[in-house]
């Protein structure tokens, strides 16, 4: 069953006949656009839901309610003045709401970003086994895949040491971010996690990344040039 699009604009949960259908039209040049599918992954309560309504609608969701087996939301971005546009997919962290929608999860999937709590150690130390379950589902290695520190806004209750986080990244080859979806300060970091991944399949380009010292954010850049920001909603 699919969702109408609500008064956020967002359109939610699977839909079998719209991830199956042709791309859209650029309506400026009526040209197929480019569609990235990034799915997000991690426990409950990490805040994989108000990392992509801050994306996707540029604003924090208060009140979110867990994730019933994916929401779907889009938006358009612009990378070296051409459209394309990136399919965030929203899963749940709970397996009894998982199981029957992991194989749609993965299939076809362009970039995986991997959530934890900086304040809850425990959401880190499960994040083996998220990317165990996303090597079962035969992803290929050079899908991108970045790890995410959520909640940087709660500093007094921080449990995970940017160091700790970095050391699981660095053992797993991925590029690590801190953020906060909640602070808008951070709205720009948080655009820049996905705009990095949109530069980076446009371009098929590698990425590098910057050495974080302990406590600082770690930012992700192209290999000869930082990544644009330029985008439309």
């Amino acid at each position: 069953m699919a969702h109408e699009p609500g008064d956020d604009g967002f359109v939610t949960v699977y839909n079998r006949k719209t991830a199956s259908r042709e791309p859209p039209l650029d309506d400026d040049t009526g040209l197929q656009l480019q569609i990235f599918k990034i799915i997000v992954i991690g426990d409950s309560n990490v805040g994989k839901t108000c990392l992509t309504y801050r994306f996707c609608g540029g604003k924090f969701l208060k009140n979110p309610e867990a994730t019933i087996g994916v929401d779907f939301r889009e938006r358009s971005v612009v990378i070296d003045g051409e459209t394309v546009k990136l399919q965030i997919w929203d899963t749940a962290g709970q397996e009894r709401f998982r199981k029957s929608m992991v194989e749609h999860y993965y299939r076809n999937v362009h970039a995986v970003i991997f959530v934890y709590d900086v304040t809850k150690l425990s959401t880190l130390e499960s994040m083996p086994e998220w990317i165990e379950e996303c090597a079962r589902q035969c992803v290929p290695p050079a899908v991108p895949r970045i790890l995410v520190g959520n909640k940087c806004d709660l500093q007094a209750r921080r449990e995970v040491p940017t160091s700790l986080a970095q050391r699981m990244a660095d053992s797993y080859n991925f590029p690590l971010f801190e953020t906060s979806a909640k602070d808008p300060g951070e709205k720009e970091h948080v655009d820049a996690i996905f705009l990095t991944l949109a530069y980076r399949l446009k371009n098929h380009k590698p990425l590098r990344l910057k050495q974080p010292s302990e406590g600082s954010t770690v930012h992700l850049a192209d290999e000869q040039e930082r990544s644009p920001n330029h985008c439309t909603c």
